[in-house]
């Protein structure tokens, strides 16, 4: 009986280690195809422009930094570092607009009673359902009459105006998770909604706030179609309009530059990513306070 207790045990031992491996082989596989293309492209910004174009390989034959020199040195007559800081300007200017923004309409919506309040908050979120697409020329037909075009104004005064719905709505259900107490326990200290949003619930919204500087500040970075049609000037560019520019079927295409001021591109958004991703589980679950 012992003996028939160890075999089926040993089996056991064996069948959840082969479980095992083949789960670990399965996702490191899923891994590598997932990984392959942002792989491809860092080595490839090491290639020289000849070897990137109908070539999968992984590893470079010939390696060479004149890709990365050619970057920094911008183009068209625009450094490289007037496009990071187009970009940079865009996505603080989008995180402190979306920010600001939607923490008050937030607070407004989860802990002010006003007329219509429900129907005001079914519209918002119905912005949601609606396309970008659909709004594009009433957009630049509004921008374009207030002479903002050619402007960052364009990209910029949106978010300060909570046109976002998604971090309206992210930071509504944070604040429906705290407790209505604690407004209580403020106005008898005297608080009004500007002591209780700006004392007691902003400091608690924290992995809310973070979570969509995340999010805002990512979005921003990588927009392309926004700064595409508002911005005309090369020099007010973004990088993702910089990236286009190597790239032109009517003269030489500089796929190395464009390779290397990607993988220079990225890495502001991985930064900003490994810095504060211990936040996202908490801002996308919207859990309050736990008794």
């Amino acid at each position: 009986m012992t003996t028939a207790s160890a075999a089926a045990s040993a089996v056991a031992k064996r069948k959840k280690r082969t479980s095992s491996v083949v789960f670990h082989v399965l996702v490191l596989a899923i891994a590598v195809v997932i990984l392959y293309p942002g792989l491809w492209m860092v080595m490839s910004s090491f290639k020289p422009n000849g070897d990137i174009v109908g070539n999968v390989n992984l590893w470079p034959e010939t390696w060479t930094l004149d890709n990365y020199a050619s970057a920094l040195g911008g183009i068209g007559g625009v450094p490289f570092w007037s496009f990071v800081l187009n970009s940079l300007i865009l996505a603080v200017g989008s995180v402190v607009g979306i920010v600001l923004s939607a923490t008050v309409s937030a607070y407004a919506f989860a802990r002010i009673n006003f007329p219509g309040r429900g129907v005001y908050f079914a519209i918002m979120i119905g912005t949601m359902l609606l396309p970008f697409h659909v709004v594009i020329i009433p957009q630049y037909i509004l921008f374009n009459s207030m002479g903002m075009v050619n402007t960052f104004l364009p990209l910029l005064a949106p978010k300060f105006l909570a046109t976002e719905a998604f971090f309206v709505f992210l930071m509504v259900q944070f604040l429906r998770g705290l407790p209505r107490e604690l407004d209580e326990a403020a106005r008898i200290d005297g608080c009004g909604h500007w002591g209780i949003f700006r004392l007691v619930l902003l400091p608690l919204m924290r992995p809310a706030v973070i979570t969509s500087s995340i999010f805002a500040f990512i979005w921003s970075w990588n927009d392309f179609l926004g700064p595409l049609l508002y911005l005309k000037q090369p020099d007010t560019y973004p990088l993702p309009i910089a990236l286009r520019i190597y790239v032109d079927q009517t003269s030489v295409s500089d796929y190395g530059a464009q390779m290397a001021m990607a993988v220079l591109a990225l890495v502001p958004v991985l930064l900003f990513f490994v810095l504060f991703q211990r936040y996202l589980v908490d801002g996308v679950a919207t859990q309050g306070l736990k008794g």
